[in-house]
């Protein structure tokens, strides 16, 4: 299972005004857990007055770098984004667990692919470490980039990708659609729906060739996207996800505790398998497996609790668990029983869970 280890920031520097790439070296010989994938993401704990936040911020470094890079933009009101990007400066220590995530495909030297990647704002930082490393390692492939912002000015890593497209000439293409800051073709000006898709479908991208694309954005954004994907031909095995912020409409809310909720028939209990180490616990059906495990001392891993990521990944050996939502396991993940543990309630009054596997 997965712990924390020490890294040390070796530098911090804006890439606009609200965001900064934060370069990180493992310590305590630590440097073999954090050999990435190209899309993965690192989950960082930290004490805010006493209380601890845990966060998730997508490598942006390719694998070819040499470094480990995130990009962290600052959000309203978040404790952890504000401190990274007021307080944090080099020689600062952070506690991180070692890379995790799916939002990646298998490369081959020998392949000749076409890519297709969707960035809305900061959900750049993921999709900016599979193009470099695609492009590196895949001399015969294209990439083209479909960059959504606010404006010129919010656009994270823009020099950046203008200094790729002359390193891949012919073989990156990048398309910035900006919502306020008008651009010379229309089409470019607004924001990235289903409708504009279908433009970019019909004058811009030849999606007939597409062999994968890659989703890192806002949850609307990314359904309006994947949905033209669909529309226009491309099966879902083809479709990568990463959400990086969710408002999460339409979620299913768990029913509200019962006053006989401490009854016999309102218990379940758990078999939670971690570090190699199996606790029976009794916990409530309307209580969490995440927050069982918790709650009796267990230090499984968890990072947005929202069901965005997929840290708290479990798999349920016996048993059934109801998962509310899901925006992070593949589907033949839960096909062999995975499911994220932080949505995922009792419904039979018995489960087995494993952590480790």
């Amino acid at each position: 299972m997965a712990r924390f280890h020490e890294l040390t920031v070796t530098d911090v520097h804006k890439t606009i005004r609200d965001a900064v790439v934060v370069t990180l070296k493992p310590a305590n010989g630590a440097a073999q857990d954090f050999d990435f994938i190209q899309g993965q993401y690192l989950t960082f704990r930290r004490d805010f007055d006493g209380e601890e936040l845990r966060r998730s911020y997508s490598i942006c470094a390719g694998k070819d770098e040499g470094i480990l890079q995130v990009g962290i933009k600052r959000v309203e009101g978040g404790a952890f984004s504000t401190w990274a990007n007021e307080e944090l400066k080099v020689g600062d220590t952070l506690e991180a667990m070692p890379p995790m995530g799916s939002f990646h495909t298998e490369l081959n030297p020998q392949a000749e692919k076409q890519y297709l990647g969707f960035a809305g704002g900061s959900g750049i930082t993921p999709v900016l470490s599979i193009l470099k490393t695609t492009l590196a390692r895949e001399p015969k492939s294209n990439f083209t980039l479909v960059y959504a912002n606010k404006g010129v000015n919010t656009i994270m890593f823009r020099e950046e990708l203008e200094d790729l497209k002359n390193l891949y000439m012919g073989r990156l293409n990048v398309i910035h659609v900006l919502e306020t800051d008008a651009q010379e073709i229309d089409l470019f000006t607004g924001l990235v729906t289903e409708a504009k898709c279908a433009e970019l479908f019909r004058h811009w991208i030849d999606i007939g060739n597409v062999d994968t694309a890659f989703i890192c954005g806002p949850e609307p954004m990314m359904l309006g996207i994947a949905k033209a994907l669909r529309d226009h031909g491309l099966d879902d095995a083809l479709i990568k996800f990463e959400l990086f912020a969710s408002a999460q409409p339409g979620r299913l809310k768990r029913k509200a505790a019962s006053r006989d909720a401490a009854s016999s028939a309102n218990q379940a209990t758990a078999s939670i398998t971690l570090d190699g180490a199996t606790q029976s616990v009794t916990m409530p059906k309307d209580m969490s497996i995440l927050d069982a495990a918790l709650q009796n001392a267990m230090d499984a891993p968890y990072a947005c609790k929202a069901g965005v990521c997929s840290t708290c990944r479990c798999r349920v050996l016996e048993g059934e668990v109801e998962m509310v939502a899901n925006h992070a396991l593949e589907d033949y993940e839960v096909e062999k029983g995975y499911v994220l543990s932080c949505q995922s309630f009792p419904v039979t009054d018995r489960v087995v869970v494993d952590y480790d596997q």
